[in-house]
């Protein structure tokens, strides 16, 4: 039966999918901020229920609760709006998996450092360091008599290593932040090569701690906080490859520590370069330019 004129010439209805991002397509987009906690959660239960991987599983839900907490409290109080709270359980899971120790209190500690760093150590406006990696690096420094930080390996089996890094370059790329894993890794596998050079060592013994759960957080979450990375893509590239140098170093001067302090000496040098450099260019910008009369 054919349809009256009116109907043959009215528009087709959209589609349901016009406009409209597919769910999957939607779950791992870069607005969905729940898919790097996410990640990290399955770095963590296949670390523990396979290796161990955890000091307990109370000290790292009071790493946790301290980080969320402390956040929601914060945020009320210095900016005066509530804020989400993947970022502050990204920061407490990551205390809680990196840190070790026998006592409880570094780990409230640690994550109370992590979080007030963000509120308190702020340059036009803007954090600078990574909220977990300075906490560790600052537990490192002030009480090495007390904390330790994770150096298990995956063991002899790659599959766990190898899903971890499918669901991290998926994530990570899908979040615009690939390229900043990738140059580091790449980076790394090139100064392991240096290292072996220099030191005698094998490349496999250099290149080994890679394979850990430790660089799993680091390269998927420590180096790619996009609130302390610089904005621009080349700009990240050279900052992830500036770490991996300054992590060199660090490990031929004989420092086990050498990806955080890496990291807590370049990441925010970069950062504060690039605000300043903002900076200047929007005063620049908002300065009124002298007008030139005409000669008589």
């Amino acid at each position: 039966m054919r349809r009256p004129p009116d109907e043959q010439n009215a528009p087709l209805p959209p589609s349901r999918s016009a406009g409209v991002k597919p769910s999957i397509g939607r779950f791992f987009s870069i607005e969905n901020r729940y898919l790097p906690p996410l990640l990290i959660t399955l770095i963590l239960l296949a670390g523990q229920v396979k290796y161990g991987l955890l000091e307990s599983f109370s000290r790292t839900a009071l790493a946790i609760a301290t980080s969320i907490l402390l956040d929601i409290i914060l945020g009320r109080l210095v900016l005066n709006k509530w804020p989400h709270v993947a970022s502050a359980y990204i920061t407490g899971i990551s205390v809680g998996i990196l840190l070790r120790s026998p006592e409880f209190w570094p780990y409230a500690l640690c994550s109370a450092i992590a979080i007030t760093s963000k509120y308190v150590i702020r340059w036009h406006g803007r954090h600078l360091w990574n909220p977990s990696n300075f906490a560790i690096s600052a537990m490192l420094i002030l009480a090495p008599a007390y904390v330790a930080t994770l150096s298990v390996q995956w063991g002899n089996e790659i599959w766990t290593m190898v899903i971890v890094w499918i669901l991290g370059a998926l994530i990570t790329w899908r979040v615009r932040r690939f390229h900043i894993t990738l140059t580091y890794v790449v980076s790394f596998l090139a100064f392991s090569a240096i290292r072996s050079s220099m030191v005698g060592d094998s490349f496999l013994a250099e290149v080994a701690p890679i394979t850990g759960p430790m660089y799993q957080l680091f390269i998927f979450f420590m180096i790619t906080d996009p609130r302390t990375t610089v904005s621009s893509k080349r700009g990240q590239i050279l900052v992830a490859f500036l770490v991996a140098l300054a992590e060199m170093i660090l490990r031929l001067a004989n420092n086990i520590h050498a990806p955080y302090y890496a990291l807590t000496i370049v990441g925010p040098a970069a950062k504060a370069i690039q605000i300043w450099m903002n900076s200047r260019r929007q005063t620049a910008a908002e300065t009124p330019r002298p007008t030139v009369s005409a000669p008589v």
